[in-house]
């Protein structure tokens, strides 16, 4: 057997013992190192959540930190049992599940429970208990059966929650509202600060250790309406660039002290503070600093939806130093010519580019990190673009747009966040073309509570871009939508920035989708 080969068997052996490790599904023998929580301590200070909802099965979330400012949440550096509960009633008396593992401390105590032989299109109630503690009671859900035909499916679109720089109002909104689920498309948390824009603080400085990930995802998750939204709704999530570092690109950061290797040592960390406080699949536990969080879901006939990774993969942003990331404002530069750049890597645009052309789905939903439609500005020097966005991988938009002109079946929507405005555009098969058809809707949420630029630049990029329907930073929000086999409709939910505890949520704009008629329309 050759080495490469030898290597590779290795290789997955060690992810395969560590996925184990991390599931822990049974309590194995009475003599193993299995301690008790101290009677009186709350353990879920961190609340619960739950995700990745399939036909059959949803995966429950938890971490045991009964102070989570301490390393290790304040508990000893042993396993936890833990025992979880899911039925159909809040009271546990229908269809009750249960079960028991070990939460451990090489995972920050955390836990992912994958419940598997449900019923379809079900609801359900959940909790946990660890010694004489009972967590809050969440709610989540099961997806309609591959063959059926749900009525509808209605989600909330959210990304960008800076936690400095407004409160978390827009989630009391969300866990109040009536929903299948929320989709949230990136910068879940932020690893950099601004005095200037700050409302409240950040726990510490900018994390570069585990530990400092994990202070700064238990400082969001310690907010007691991200927490109700959790416990409201079963959330689909990927991520963008804050939940690592500011504008990466693959291995490469945009700080010069930190080359391949250093950086790469700091997105593992992340990348497992991530995994540790996230509601996804157990198939997506990183490796290193490797984490498959590209997904496939689906809600019966009505709808395929993919989550897209545009950061682990990406080609570097054009026209920057050798191995050095990071966005900026380009008038010219002859990288953006380079046909090889890509957002998603090659391999993903080739699963992506197989789904939609396996898809039977009534509506095909593409959520990624960014907005797709081109944004540049126009000016005397001609066209500014900001690189780390799609106006800065070209050839990449125009290798995802012919993969959706070419599969007429099905109505294609692409989600996205990052911009901090709330955009709504139509998407032509060539996007400097406004002669080539339709071909998909657009629709990107406004960030939380993320600053955005100014009202003036946005109206010089709406006069820039025909195609752009609906363009407005001054506000925060996120979006709330409902598929039916018919259309797909669009209200745009927003409030003032900062956002407070305060804060009056309204009616921003609505856009309504026609089933076999690309772009939205005004909904009055």
């Amino acid at each position: 057997m050759r080495r490469r080969e030898i290597l590779s068997r290795l290789g997955r052996h060690a992810a395969a013992l560590a996925l184990a490790s991390l599931a822990a599904p049974r309590l194995g023998r009475a003599d193993d190192p299995v301690e008790r929580l101290p009677g009186g301590s709350d353990p879920f200070t961190l609340g619960v959540a739950s995700g990745m909802p399939g036909p059959d099965s949803v995966l429950l979330w938890t971490r045991l930190a009964p102070r989570p400012r301490e390393p290790l949440g304040g508990l000893p550096d042993a396993p936890l049992r833990v025992e979880w509960e899911l039925a159909e009633d809040e009271r546990f008396t229908r269809g009750l599940r249960r079960g028991a593992l070990l939460a451990r401390p090489e995972h920050a105590h955390s836990v992912h429970v994958e419940v598997g032989g449900l019923p379809s299109d079900a609801r359900f109630f959940y909790r946990f208990r660890a010694g004489a503690a009972e967590s809050p009671l969440g709610r989540t859900r099961t997806a309609p059966a591959p063959d059926a035909e749900p009525a509808r499916l209605r989600f909330a679109l959210a990304s960008c929650q800076h936690y400095e720089q407004g409160e978390f109002t827009l989630h009391r909104e969300i866990a109040a509202s009536d929903l299948d689920l929320v989709l949230f498309v990136g910068d879940y948390l932020y690893e950099s600060s601004n005095p200037r824009f700050r409302i409240r603080p950040h726990e510490g400085p900018t994390p570069t250790t585990l530990e400092g990930y994990r202070q700064r995802h238990a400082t969001y998750k310690l907010d007691p309406a991200l927490q109700a939204a959790h416990a409201a709704h079963p959330w689909v999530l990927t991520w963008d660039d804050h939940e690592v570092e500011n504008d990466y690109a693959a291995d490469a950061s945009r700080d010069p002290a930190l080359d391949a290797a250093a950086f790469l040592r700091l997105r593992a960390a992340a990348y497992k503070a991530y995994f540790e406080h996230m509601p996804v699949s157990l198939r997506m536990a990183p490796r290193g600093a490797a984490m498959p969080i590209h997904a496939h879901h689906r809600w019966g006939r009505l709808a395929d939806l993919w989550t897209l990774d545009n950061r682990q993969y990406r080609s570097l942003q054009p026209c920057n130093e050798p191995g050095r990331a990071g966005g900026r404002i380009l008038n010219f530069c002859g990288e953006l010519d380079n046909a090889a750049a890509t957002m998603f890597g090659a391999e993903q645009e080739a699963w992506l580019e197989a789904g939609l052309r396996d898809s039977r789905a009534a509506w095909r939903l593409l959520a990624q990190g960014s907005q797709i439609a081109p944004g540049g500005v126009l000016s005397p020097l001609g066209r500014s673009i900001f690189s780390d966005g799609w106006d800065g991988y070209p050839a990449a938009r125009a290798r995802l747009l012919r993969a959706i002109a070419a599969q007429p079946r099905g109505d294609v929507v692409c989600l996205g966040g990052d911009v901090h405005r709330h955009t709504v555009a139509r998407l032509r098969a060539d996007v400097a073309d406004e002669r080539t058809p339709v071909v998909a809707s657009e629709f990107v949420a406004s960030s939380i509570t993320s600053r955005s630029i100014s009202e003036t630049a946005i109206e010089m990029m709406l006069r820039s871009n025909p195609d752009l329907l609906h363009a407005r930073g001054d506000e925060r929000g996120y979006m709330a939508f409902e598929l039916t086999p018919e259309r797909l409709r669009c209200e745009l939910r927003a409030t003032a920035h900062p956002v407070t505890t305060e804060a009056v949520v309204r009616r921003q704009a609505g856009y309504v989708v026609e089933r076999g008629r690309p772009g939205p329309q005004r909904d009055a």
